[in-house]
């Protein structure tokens, strides 16, 4: 779990063995999510129970056990280098050039209560490789870390490492949180098109919250708010990947089903989580369960839930823990008794 709070920069961490640096029960291999037990939930500053906006991150990275990486406050010579290593495999990726100054980071916050926190979505295969990139997505979000002050400052600083080193990953859904604001980032390499990823991020509307679960969740957004940012050649990219028509308007552009096709799979392993934590959390969860139960369960992919929902009250830390804890009881996924459940009714399947 992870809580900024404004004022002078402080900041602070809380932890949970479920919401920091935990696992879901792991998904069996389906066709889009092969793998799919990652989780973030976004409560912004009006939705919290103290005014300071939290996040929860959920990964099955196996990185990530047992320790948490942490850089110290530096400064570098003028000329410096900084080594990137993939940090699921290890492997020497290349080196880049060090910042002059770099931030205190544990985990992933920083000194300045920025954090960042992320699912994988994989997308679509055609971008997957970028012959010659440096930065995964771990190692890029370190490396922000250790620079950047404010979410805004994170998300541009994404995209100018990522086109000057490449991006080295699959697509990603990015939660990024600062003492005063929550955005949701998703982020795909452009693949052989281009150096680096494109990207869609929107800020979550204060007083509300956000989720994502391994399913990419932008679709169409407004090019002239001021709570979107997008990388300029987002759509142009699609285009050269042969993926969006030539003479469709970037007006009608989707991230998400463009660059992340929902499958069935998509929607009840993944979609189904984000879909768990709104019905708890709306004033009417039993009526936005209902209404978007056929989507959830497959069997009407083009009902998408909202991006954002409003809660019908402040939400604190604790509760979002126990949310994150969450077996769906109470929903239509919670199937105490049938034969994947056991002997003794395991609220954990094996699937």
């Amino acid at each position: 779990m992870m809580a900024a709070r404004g004022g002078q920069g402080a900041w602070r961490w809380r932890q949970s063995a479920v919401a920091a640096v935990a696992t879901l029960a792991a998904l069996c291999a389906l066709s889009g999510h092969p793998v799919a037990a990652c989780t973030n939930f976004m409560v912004t500053p009006g939705a919290s129970d103290n005014g300071d906006p939290h996040i929860a991150y959920n990964s099955d990275g196996q990185s990530m056990f047992g320790f948490m990486h942490f850089y110290p406050r530096g400064v570098h010579a003028k000329g410096s280098v900084r080594e990137i290593h993939n940090e699921m495999s290890g492997k020497f990726m290349g080196a880049i050039a060090e910042a002059a100054e770099t931030y205190n980071v544990v985990g992933f916050s920083n000194e300045h209560g920025l954090s960042i926190a992320e699912t994988t979505f994989d997308g679509v295969e055609v971008l997957a490789q970028q012959p010659g990139a440096i930065l995964d997505y771990y190692s890029l979000m370190h490396v922000v870390l250790q620079r950047a002050r404010t979410t805004r400052e994170a998300i541009l600083l994404m995209d100018s490492l990522t086109r000057e080193y490449g991006y080295a990953s699959t697509g990603e859904s990015f939660t990024i949180m600062d003492p005063h604001e929550v955005w949701v980032m998703d982020f795909i390499g452009a693949g052989r098109v281009r150096r680096g990823a494109v990207w869609v991020a929107r800020r979550v509307p204060d007083g509300h919250v956000c989720a994502h679960a391994n399913q990419a969740r932008i679709r169409t957004f407004d090019r002239h708010a001021n709570d979107t940012l997008f990388a300029a050649d987002v759509v142009e990219v699609a285009r050269r990947a042969g993926l969006y028509p030539a003479d469709a308007p970037d007006e009608e552009f989707s991230f998400s089903d463009t660059f992340d096709p929902l499958t069935v799979s998509g929607a009840r392993l993944c979609e189904a989580r984000v879909w768990n934590f709104f019905r708890l959390v709306v004033a009417d969860g039993d009526a936005f369960a209902a209404e978007y139960l056929d989507y959830v369960s497959g069997r009407n992919l083009t009902h998408r839930m909202p991006l954002f929902v409003k809660p019908a009250r402040p939400i604190s830390i604790n509760e979002t823990m126990w949310l994150m804890r969450s077996h769906y009881e109470g929903g239509w996924f919670d199937h105490p008794h049938d034969l994947a459940a056991g002997p003794f009714h395991s609220p954990v399947h094996n699937r």
